[in-house]
């Protein structure tokens, strides 16, 4: 069996303690050698400048922002470091932060929970998997994903048009008619109209015993949609 290649790798998390522990995890591993270390956005992208690792290891929020620097190191590296592969490490089983990262190709990246780092054989493997040049996505946020797309095509709500899904959205924010319209820059009877819609294709009839508002409602939080902050 061959021998495996070569990795070098920076390790990017604001937490001292943390990149320690994912050096500690790889350190057993064969060819596998640390290069450089960050604490931020910045550090990481200068990390990479200066030791042109492999791969990269990245929690998801670093500082300036604590936002999603990540995603963003990785969305950069695309372009100027196309041959270095980027895997996140994130406690949030987020479709969002993984749609981004692999909005450019799946090539070359991987997203990881930190809850399997306990089981050092899933980080190791995912790490493979980047530096020969394939893809890794943490089974957990696999799931995720194929249950939200079963609900997404099971529910009436995938019958409504982007207008009516806005409109329901702003239903459920406790808009109003006259707010609606007036967020949307269309007439109060265009809102009835588009609520009517909404209620024959979600099967909410005109009955006296029930709120049809309500019911519409419910059936968009239960969806996963959520509330709209009101603007």
């Amino acid at each position: 069996m061959d021998a495996p290649a070569p990795c070098r790798l920076v390790i990017a998390d604001d937490s001292v303690l943390v990149r320690a522990g994912i050096e500690a995890l790889l350190e057993p591993e064969p060819g596998v050698t640390v290069a450089g270390r960050a604490g931020s956005l910045a550090e990481l992208l200068d990390a990479v400048d200066e030791h042109r690792p492999d791969v990269v290891i990245t929690d998801v929020r670093m500082p300036p922002g604590l936002a999603d620097e990540g995603i963003e190191a990785a969305v950069r590296l695309r372009r100027s470091h196309p041959e270095v592969g980027v895997l996140v490490l994130s406690q949030f089983a987020d479709p969002g932060y993984l749609s981004r990262l692999v909005e450019d190709g799946t090539a070359r990246r991987g997203y990881l929970l930190k809850d399997n780092l306990a089981s050092p054989g899933e980080l190791v493997a995912a790490v493979d998997l980047v530096h020969r040049g394939g893809s890794f996505i943490d089974p957990a946020v696999v799931e995720l994903l194929v249950t939200r797309q079963a609900r997404q095509v099971s529910s009436p709500l995938g019958l409504l048009t982007p207008r009516e899904t806005e409109i329901l959205a702003a239903v459920a924010s406790g808009k109003s008619n006259a707010a609606i319209g007036e967020a949307l820059y269309i007439g109060n009877r265009a809102v009835e109209k588009h609520i009517n819609s909404i209620f024959a294709k979600l099967g909410l009839h005109d009955d006296p015993a029930s709120n049809r508002r309500v019911a519409a409602v419910l059936l968009f939080l239960q969806a996963g949609g959520g509330p709209v902050p009101p603007s």
